[in-house]
C-alpha cells in the first residue's frame, strides 16, 4: 500500500516558519489577513494535535525557539481583537459572544484550503487565540518552558488571564477546558501569582464550572487547579470560591471514589479555613465533619504520616473560632480528637495551636466538663513551661468571623489574637477592645517596649510583683483597664483560670501534676510570670472546697517546699544546679501567703471538721497526709495538740516513715513537717539538745588513771588486767571494785580472780579497754572515751566504738555508756558530721543515740535538704522496725530523756 501523502503541517520546521512569519507581520506592516491566516491556522492546529503532544515534543518545540514567536502571535491576536470586558469576576467578555457560534478547535486534520465558509475575522482571530493558548498551556506543563516564558516576559504583557477565563467560559469542549484549567494551575506557581490570579477573577469561573458537575477528567483538572490557587488562601480566593458555589461540591467530592480528587478536595477545604469569612459557610456545607473524619483517619496507626496531618490540624483549630463550628466540632467528637493531639508527643509542635483553639470553649460548660473528664488540666499545666512549637503565625484574615464588624484597618494585629479578643469581649471577660493589648498576641509576638516607670499591683498582703504591660499610644487610660502580659502560655493560663473559678475545682486543679505545672511556671518563667497564674493559686488556696484536696495531694507541703524552701521535685534527692534568681525572696513571700490562706481555711469551723474527719475517719493514706500537713497549716495550739499529740497524729506519721512512700517527696515533706512541729512544741517543751560546740574547745577533766602508767608510775598498781592480745594494763583493785557491781563481785567476791594479780578480760581490744580502765579509776570527761571512736564517714557498726559500748554495758558501767554515746554524738553528729552520719549512728541501736539523731534532724536552723537526707538515712537504718524510730522522735518532742533501755511512750 502506498504511504499516505504528508501534509506540510506535518513538519515542525513548517509550523515554526509560519509562527515566525505571523510574528513578523504583527510587528511590521499589515498584509492580507485572509491569505495569511490559513497556513497559520494549519500550523497551530498541527502543533497542538501532533507536535506538542508527541513524546519529547514540548522539549523540541522549546529547543528550536518556538516559544518566542508563539508569544508574539498571542500578543498580535490579543491586540487585533476587541478588548476583554472586566465587568466582574467570571463574566464573559463581549468578544466571546461573537466567537461562541464559530467553530471550536478540534483534534481533526487541518483543512487544506480556506473555503467560502471561512469565519469572519473576529472569529478567525478567536480560533487563532484559542489554539495558541492551548499550545502555551500544554508547554507550560514543563518546568523549563515555564521558566522560559517568564524570561521572555510573556505572562505580564500577554494579558493571558482574562483571555484564559474567556476561553474557559466560551468553549464547550472538555479537552480544551482542561487545557485552559491546566494553564491557570501552572500560572499559580508562587504566592504573588496566586494572589494576582485571584484578584483577576480566576477562581469564581472555576468554582462555577465545578458546581456544574463536569465530566471526571475535567473535575480532576478543576480540583487540582483550585488546590494550587487556594494555597495560602487569600480573601479574594475564598470569596470567589464561596460566591461561585464551590463549597458544597468540594464537600461532596471529599468522598469521591478517586483518591486524587478526594484528597485535593479535602486539602482545598483545609486551605479555605484560613479565611474567617468563609468558615461559617464551610461549617454549614459539612466541612467540619469532613475534616475531622480525614484527620481521624490520618491519625490512625495505619494512616498517613504525621507531616500530612499538619494542614488538617491547622484547619480544625481554625474552625474552633466560630461558635457554630465549635458546636459541630463538639458533636462530631472533635474534643476527643484535639485531646488526642495534646497527648501525642509526636504532635508537640502543634500543641500551642491546639491549646489556643480550646480557648474558644472557655464558656461552653458542657465542653469544659468533657475536656476536664478527658484530662485537659494536667496537660495544660504541662504546657506552661513547654517549648514553643514551630507553627506559622496566622494572618489578620484568619480572625473569627463571629464579629466581623470589628475588623478595622487601623492596626495590623495577629488574626488569632483578634479572634480571641472579640470572643472575650462578647462573653464579658473583657470590657472592650482596649482591655487586651494586641502587643500581647498569643502568636509569640515581640514584647512591648520597656516602660519608663512600673506599677506593682500586689496579690494580697505579700505578692510576687509583676510589671504591667505598656498601653499603646492613643488609648485613654480612663477607659481601659491595666493590661497583662500575654505570652505563649496565655491560652493555657486562661483555661486553667476558668477551671479554677468552678465551685469545686479540687478534682482537676489541686493535684500533684497540676500544681507542679503552675509552680514550675511561676518559679521558672524567664521573665515575670503572668499575674493570672498567681491568681489561680490564690483562688485555689482560698476556696474551702479545696482544703481536703490540698491535704490529700500533699499540696500544702509542695507549696512550702517549692516556694518557701526553694526545693523543687527535680532538686531531690540530687541538688540540681539552678541560676541565682533575684525573685527567690518573692517566691518565699508568695509561698507564705498561700500557706496563710490555707491556714485561714484550716482553722475555720469547716476546716477543723474536715481535718478531724480526715485524721480520724479517713483512709490510711489520707490520715498520714493529714498528719503530715497539719504543722504547715495549723497555728492554734489547741488544734494541733489535740490532733497530733492527743489523738495520735504524730505517732501515725512516724510509723508511716518506714512504709512505702506515698509521694516521691514524702520523706522531704516529713522531715520538714516534723521540724515545723518541733518549732510549735519548743515554746512549751525545751528538750536538752546536743552541744554543738567543737570538741577541742571543751576543756578536759583531770585524768586519774595516768599516775598508774609509764615506766615509773607515781601510784603503785596492785593488779593487772590481761587482754586477749597479751597486753597487761595496770590497775588498782580497790578503785576498780568500787566502780561497778560487776568488778566488785569479780575482784572482791568469792571468785578466783579475787586472789589473782593478773586478771584476764576476755573479748576486749586495747582501744576498747582504754576508756574502761580510765572509768574504773574515776576518770570522768578526760577524753579517754574518744579513743575508740572512728572519725566521721567511717562505719560505727563493728568498730571499736561499738565494742567499747558493749563492754560498758557488760561491765555494768552506765556512766561510761552515757559518756561514750555522748562522744559518738559529738564526733558524728557535730559540725564535722553530715546527713549520712545520722543513719550510721542510729544503726548502733542505742535509744539515747537514736534520740540524738532525732535532735539532729529537728534542730533549728538545719538545712532542709540535709535534714531530709538525714531522715532518709535514718529510715534506711531502721528498716522495717518503726518502733525505735518512733520512740526516739516522740522522746525528743515530748522532752523525755531516754536512758539505756528507755521508757516506752504511748504518745
Amino acid at each position: 500500500m502506498a504511504a499516505a501523502k504528508l501534509s506540510p503541517a506535518d513538519s515542525l520546521s513548517f509550523c515554526l516558519a509560519q509562527l515566525t512569519a505571523a510574528a513578523g507581520e504583527g510587528l511590521g506592516g499589515r498584509k492580507d489577513t485572509a491569505t495569511n491566516e490559513a497556513p497559520l491556522g494549519r500550523a497551530l492546529l498541527a502543533l497542538r494535535t501532533r507536535h506538542v503532544k508527541a513524546a519529547g515534543g514540548i522539549e523540541r518545540f522549546r529547543a528550536r525557539g518556538g516559544l518566542r514567536p508563539l508569544l508574539a502571535v498571542l500578543r498580535r491576536a490579543a491586540a487585533a481583537g476587541p478588548a476583554p470586558s472586566q465587568a466582574g469576576p467570571g463574566s464573559a467578555p463581549s468578544s466571546v459572544e461573537s466567537a461562541a457560534s464559530g467553530p471550536a478547535p478540534s483534534p481533526g486534520p487541518a483543512p487544506s484550503a480556506v473555503s467560502s465558509s471561512t469565519p469572519s475575522p473576529p472569529a478567525r482571530l478567536r480560533k487563532t487565540l484559542d489554539l495558541a493558548l492551548s499550545i502555551l498551556a500544554n508547554c507550560c506543563t514543563e518546568g523549563e518552558c515555564r521558566a522560559e516564558v517568564r524570561r521572555l516576559g510573556g505572562i505580564i504583557p500577554l494579558g493571558a488571564v482574562p483571555l484564559l477565563v474567556e476561553g474557559l467560559t466560551a468553549c464547550q469542549d472538555s479537552q480544551c477546558r482542561q487545557s485552559v484549567v491546566r494553564a491557570l494551575r501552572n500560572l499559580a506557581d508562587s504566592p504573588q501569582h496566586r494572589l494576582a490570579l485571584a484578584k483577576q477573577g480566576v477562581v469564581r469561573p472555576l468554582a462555577e464550572l465545578l458546581a456544574a458537575a463536569p465530566d471526571p477528567a475535567l473535575t480532576l483538572a478543576l480540583v487540582r487547579a483550585l488546590l494550587e490557587l487556594s494555597r495560602g488562601c487569600s480573601r479574594a480566593c475564598a470569596e470567589q470560591l464561596s460566591l461561585g458555589g464551590g463549597l458544597g461540591p468540594l464537600v461532596s467530592l471529599a468522598s469521591h471514589p478517586k483518591r486524587a480528587v478526594r484528597e485535593a478536595a479535602i486539602l482545598i477545604l483545609a486551605n479555605l479555613c484560613a479565611q474567617g469569612l468563609v468558615r461559617p459557610a464551610l461549617g454549614n456545607a459539612g466541612a467540619v465533619e469532613v475534616l475531622l473524619g480525614e484527620l481521624r483517619r490520618r491519625r490512625d496507626p495505619s494512616g498517613a504520616s504525621p507531616a500530612s496531618q499538619q494542614p488538617l490540624v491547622r484547619a480544625v483549630c481554625l474552625l474552633c473560632r466560630e461558635a457554630i463550628n465549635r458546636a459541630r466540632l463538639r458533636d462530631a467528637g472533635g474534643l476527643e480528637l484535639l485531646m488526642g493531639l495534646l497527648r501525642d508527643p509526636r504532635a508537640s509542635a502543634w500543641h500551642p495551636r491546639v491549646v489556643a483553639a480550646l480557648v474558644g470553649f472557655l464558656y461552653d460548660t458542657g465542653a469544659l466538663g468533657r475536656l476536664q473528664a478527658l484530662g485537659l488540666v494536667p496537660l495544660l499545666a504541662g504546657q506552661l513551661c513547654g517549648e514553643a512549637g514551630d507553627e506559622e503565625e496566622e494572618g489578620r484574615e484568619a480572625a473569627s468571623w463571629d464579629f466581623p464588624e470589628e475588623r478595622t484597618p487601623e492596626r495590623a494585629e495577629a488574626g488569632s489574637f483578634q479572634s480571641l479578643r472579640s470572643w472575650l469581649i462578647s462573653e464579658g471577660y473583657a470590657a472592650g477592645p482596649g482591655d487586651i493589648s494586641p502587643d500581647w498576641s498569643p502568636e509569640r509576638c515581640p514584647p512591648p517596649p520597656e516602660p519608663a516607670s512600673r506599677a506593682s499591683p500586689s496579690l494580697g498582703p505579700t505578692s510576687l510583683r509583676t510589671p504591667r504591660a505598656v498601653r499603646p499610644p492613643g488609648r485613654s487610660p480612663a477607659a481601659t483597664a491595666p493590661e497583662e502580659p500575654w505570652g505563649r502560655e496565655g491560652p493555657a493560663l486562661l483555661l486553667l483560670s476558668r477551671f479554677s473559678q468552678a465551685p469545686d475545682p479540687s478534682g482537676a486543679l489541686v493535684t500533684g501534676q497540676a500544681l507542679c505545672g503552675l509552680l514550675a511556671y511561676v518559679t521558672g518563667a524567664p521573665g515575670s510570670p503572668s499575674p493570672r497564674a498567681l491568681r489561680i493559686l490564690a483562688r485555689l488556696t482560698c476556696n474551702p472546697a479545696c482544703l481536703e484536696a490540698f491535704v490529700r495531694s500533699y499540696g500544702a507541703a509542695l507549696l512550702r517546699a517549692w516556694l518557701v524552701l526553694g526545693v523543687a521535685p527535680d532538686d531531690w534527692p540530687a541538688l540540681r544546679a539552678r541560676p541565682a534568681r533575684r525573685s527567690q525572696h518573692q517566691h518565699r513571700e508568695l509561698g507564705e501567703m498561700l500557706l496563710q490562706n490555707l491556714t485561714v481555711q484550716a482553722e475555720s469551723p469547716f476546716g477543723v471538721g474536715a481535718l478531724t474527719h480526715l485524721l480520724l475517719s479517713g483512709s490510711p493514706e489520707d490520715r498520714v497526709a493529714c498528719a503530715l500537713t497539719l504543722p504547715f497549716i495549723c497555728r492554734k495550739p489547741s488544734l494541733w495538740r489535740r490532733l497530733l499529740l492527743d489523738q495520735g497524729g504524730l505517732r501515725l506519721l512516724l510509723s508511716a516513715l518506714t512504709r512505702p512512700a506515698p509521694h516521691p517527696l514524702f520523706l522531704f515533706f516529713a522531715a520538714d513537717s516534723l521540724s515545723c512541729l518541733q518549732g510549735l512544741v519548743t515554746p512549751t517543751v525545751s528538750p536538752a539538745l546536743l552541744p554543738a560546740i567543737p570538741l577541742d574547745l571543751d576543756p578536759p577533766s583531770p585524768c586519774l588513771y595516768e599516775p598508774l602508767l609509764g615506766p615509773a608510775p607515781t601510784a603503785a598498781p596492785d593488779l593487772h588486767f590481761l587482754l586477749d592480745s597479751g597486753l597487761q594494763l595496770p590497775a588498782q583493785r580497790a578503785a576498780s571494785a568500787t566502780a561497778s557491781p560487776f568488778f566488785r563481785a569479780l575482784l572482791a567476791g568469792s571468785f578466783a580472780e579475787a586472789h589473782m594479780d593478773l586478771v584476764p578480760l576476755r573479748g576486749l581490744s586495747p582501744s576498747a579497754a582504754w576508756p574502761v580502765l580510765h572509768y574504773l579509776h574515776g576518770c570522768r570527761g578526760c577524753r579517754a572515751a574518744l579513743g575508740p571512736i572512728p572519725p566521721p564517714g567511717q562505719r560505727l557498726l563493728g568498730s571499736e566504738a561499738e565494742e567499747a559500748l558493749e563492754a560498758a554495758g557488760r561491765f555494768l558501767l552506765p556512766g561510761l555508756e552515757e559518756e561514750l554515746e555522748e562522744a559518738v554524738g559529738r564526733i558524728h553528729l557535730g559540725p564535722q558530721g553530715g546527713p549520712e552520719s545520722v543513719g550510721e549512728v542510729f544503726r548502733l541501736g542505742r535509744p539515747r543515740l537514736a534520740a540524738h539523731c532525732a535532735r539532729w534532724i529537728l534542730g533549728p536552723g538545719q538545712c532542709p535538704r540535709k535534714r531530709a537526707l538525714a531522715l532518709v538515712g535514718l529510715v534506711e537504718a531502721a528498716g522495717d522496725e518503726a518502733g525505735p524510730l518512733t520512740e526516739a522522735f516522740l522522746a525528743v518532742m515530748m522532752g523525755v530523756e531516754l536512758g539505756g533501755e528507755g521508757p516506752s511512750l504511748d504518745g
